[in-house]
């Protein structure tokens, strides 16, 4: 397999550090914007183990390689039009989007999950009170995780079976998607835990403001500030947080299949 020609690579897509995920964490204090300015390669290089970069070199060293297909003969080889493939994977986004917004859409085939009822006992205890939210993420977490793989699969399907660069590309991207879906899975879970510590902070403040209004509400204006204020406003923003998280996520989760999909597109004739 000889290395895939720049004409058969899906153009360039944004840079990790303006991806919508990233951008999501630094702009809830998540993540220190410059831990995303070292260089892609490295980071890469240090994912890698020994046994995996040894793996990885045998799909990009292959014995020989295979001839560059026409765009016809890449239309003639798929059982699916490029253009079905962009609208099925939009589908699938949209279903998940609604998912995580509003409940699983009637005839998704999706679980529905729901959100936890806006409402928390007092005493607050910070790691009793996420629980629902913690059980709600990770479910959204799985449901996306299937989805997206069963996608991505379909998606790569279709490339593998087009003799030449794109069956070179679908190769590829089952060895990353093997070597890497680990990492992935190991640096997503260190979003849930940022999401729970953003949780306990918020029920901190909100036990500081409590504390300190029922120290003045004998004053007239304490009262009106303490009344002004709705209690459950901080609760309401965490709950919009959590699902703009998942949104971010389910944006990074998606970029290799769309990758994909540019690919595909690109050396296929638009239907008529």
């Amino acid at each position: 397999m000889a290395p895939i020609e720049p004409m058969t690579q899906a153009p360039a897509r944004a840079p990790f550090n303006s991806s919508r995920l990233t951008r999501f964490l630094t702009e809830n204090a998540m993540l220190n914007a410059a831990q995303t300015q070292q260089d892609v390669g490295q980071q890469l290089g240090d994912w890698l183990n020994f046994r995996q970069a040894i793996a990885l070199h045998g799909v990009l060293h292959p014995e020989q390689a295979t001839p560059h297909d026409t765009p016809a003969q890449v239309r003639r080889a798929a059982t699916m039009s490029a253009q079905a493939l962009r609208r099925h994977a939009e589908k699938v986004r949209a279903q998940l989007e609604q998912s995580i917004q509003q409940g699983a859409p009637t005839g998704s085939g999706l679980a529905r999950i729901d959100m936890p009822p806006p409402t928390l006992d007092e005493p607050l205890e910070p790691k009793t009170a996420y629980e629902p939210y913690r059980r709600f993420h990770a479910a959204h977490q799985r449901q996306m995780e299937t989805s997206l793989h069963s996608l991505r699969s379909q998606v790569r399907g279709q490339l593998g079976k087009c003799p030449g660069p794109l069956q070179q590309l679908a190769t590829l991207d089952a060895a990353f998607e093997n070597i890497l879906g680990e990492r992935e899975a190991m640096l997503l879970g260190k979003v849930a835990k940022l999401l729970e510590k953003g949780f306990a902070q918020a029920v901190k403040q909100h036990i500081k403001q409590q504390a300190e209004a029922h120290a003045l509400v004998t004053t007239e204006a304490a009262h009106a500030a303490s009344t002004a204020v709705n209690p459950g406003s901080w609760l309401m923003a965490f709950r919009q947080t959590l699902r703009t998280a998942l949104l971010a996520e389910l944006d990074t989760r998606l970029q290799p299949t769309l990758a994909l999909l540019e690919a595909f597109e690109s050396q296929t004739p638009q239907e008529q």
